[in-house]
């Protein structure tokens, strides 16, 4: 899975008007993403992929943001633990860079957190690591199905 499995996605989902940013360079990092994207690196949106007790997730947090162990404690119940990367690319069919909120292999819950509530648009990544898509954060919670949550310090 990848980039062509994102935008077959959009496409089902009538929001083809959505493109996928590639960029000549990799953006597998917030760092690389910003400055590939020309964009402050709070405006990327940093998908990671978490394994509670008895299931998976996807939180999104604002790259210039860092989960915190007791929000995220409080809100489900345990320690944030990440996905091995070889998990993250079974599960999810994107590899860690490249992790995306929609398009996914396996349907997850996704959380978004309230640090990138207060920006026009975002970048997350769409499937690989050299890509993104620009998309208005009013319309970010509906594409991937997220709930707001306040995940980070």
């Amino acid at each position: 899975m990848g980039k062509q499995e994102v935008e077959a996605w959009l496409n089902e989902t009538g929001r083809d008007d959505l493109f996928i940013l590639e960029f000549p360079v990799s953006s597998a990092t917030v760092e690389l993403a910003a400055r590939a994207a020309g964009v402050a690196p709070e405006l990327i949106a940093k998908t990671i992929a978490c394994r509670l007790k008895d299931r998976d997730i996807l939180v999104v947090v604002s790259g210039a943001a860092r989960l915190s162990n007791k929000k995220f404690k409080a809100a489900f119940g345990c320690k944030v633990k990440m996905l091995q990367p070889e998990e993250a690319k079974e599960i999810t069919g994107h590899a860690v860079g490249g992790v995306c909120p929609f398009g996914l292999k396996t349907t997850l819950p996704v959380y978004l957190d309230m640090s990138m509530a207060a920006f026009e648009y975002v970048y997350p990544a769409a499937g690989e690591p050299n890509n993104a898509i620009k998309i208005k954060i009013s319309e970010f919670a509906a594409l991937c199905g997220g709930e707001w949550a306040d995940l980070t310090e």
